[in-house]
């Protein structure tokens, strides 16, 4: 597969990129294609959830979970899908979505858009109901309608929630990103004691008696100033959260990035993230203890990427931006390295 990358990536580099990933997506959602990648395993056993090895997608790159099957086929532990709202968005006006490739990063202000939470729930019943030979872990990301006034968020992620909590092995309460407007005031101490703690109370309600409730984990950004991000990690904990997941993309703008859009708006993502993203969990590590499950995602493009994130204290480590950089390939070269 990484041969076949290196000749299709100038191609792909040709194209739009919102174009080359609904392209990736196109392949990526037919399994039949894809050769089955040996998957090294380092097993690991986190709130319930076995992880075949400890390397994910991150969310925002199948958004739709319409290529999980295909994701698992290259090599991956786990795959996140979303962010999920409750009714179908069409996101921000196009073009969103930008490459900075002398940076190894993307900007994007896609600004969730989604199918809607029926949509993926009918998606992942398919998974679900498909030979569980090569299935994997698969997390949900959700999120709010645009449209949705903050003093009602809660609604809309509960309605997210409850829609896709059977389905899902853990689900992320996206709280963070910086392209849905007042977002972020959600991750100050009270709002996310008091949303963690709605969706825990449901948590509750929806696993049946007798079984062990999943993962529910806050994804948080790295663009917290002072002390705020330990706020936020500890509100979301005391609210019922089992974890965190750490971190988003970045408003910042370091003065080292060299493409001609470093200047367009939207979150940062990619290889300039990776101070950001290690320094958070070491923060948060530092912060919450040993017990909460803690996902590491931000400028991973090496096994020494990886394993600096492992060694700042994150038990699961994502990628998606290197995935566009590096290829389908890059899965099995970091779990092997």
């Amino acid at each position: 597969m990484a041969d076949v990358y290196r000749l299709l990536r100038p191609f792909l580099f040709a194209l739009p990129p919102e174009t080359a990933h609904a392209l990736a997506l196109a392949v990526l959602r037919r399994p039949a294609l894809i050769p089955r990648a040996t998957r090294p395993t380092s097993p690991a056993l986190l709130g319930g959830v076995r992880f075949p090895n400890r390397l994910g997608v991150a969310a925002g790159l199948d958004k739709d979970a319409v290529a999980v099957r295909g994701l698992a086929k290259l090599g991956f532990g786990f795959v996140e899908v979303g962010t999920v709202t409750p009714r179908p968005q069409p996101g921000n006006p196009k073009p969103r979505l930008y490459r900075l490739a002398a940076d190894e990063a993307l900007i994007n202000r896609m600004g969730f858009n989604s199918a809607g939470a029926s949509a993926v729930a009918a998606r992942l019943r398919r998974y679900r109901a498909e030979p569980a030979d090569g299935h994997v872990p698969v997390g949900v990301n959700i999120g709010k309608n645009r449209a949705t006034p903050l003093a009602e968020a809660e609604d809309d992620y509960l309605a997210c929630f409850e829609a896709l909590y059977g389905l899902a092995d853990f689900v992320t309460m996206n709280i963070s990103s910086p392209n849905t407007p007042g977002l972020a005031d959600l991750q100050t101490r009270t709002a996310a004691r008091a949303l963690t703690a709605a969706l825990a109370t449901a948590r509750k309600r929806l696993t049946p008696a007798g079984s062990q409730s999943k993962p529910l984990l806050v994804k948080v950004s790295p663009d917290l100033p002072g002390d705020d991000l330990e706020a936020a990690a500890t509100a979301a904990l005391e609210g019922g959260a089992d974890g965190l997941v750490a971190v988003n993309t970045t408003l910042a703008r370091p003065p080292t990035l060299r493409g001609k859009h470093a200047a367009q708006a939207g979150g940062l993502s990619g290889a300039p993230l990776r101070t950001l993203a290690l320094d958070a969990v070491r923060r948060l590590r530092r912060c919450v203890g040993d017990g909460p499950i803690l996902i590491g995602v931000g400028g991973v493009t090496s096994a020494a990427d990886m394993r600096a994130m492992r060694d700042a204290g994150a038990d699961l480590v994502q990628v998606y931006t290197s995935l566009v950089y590096r290829g389908f390939g890059l899965p099995r070269r970091l779990l092997a390295e």
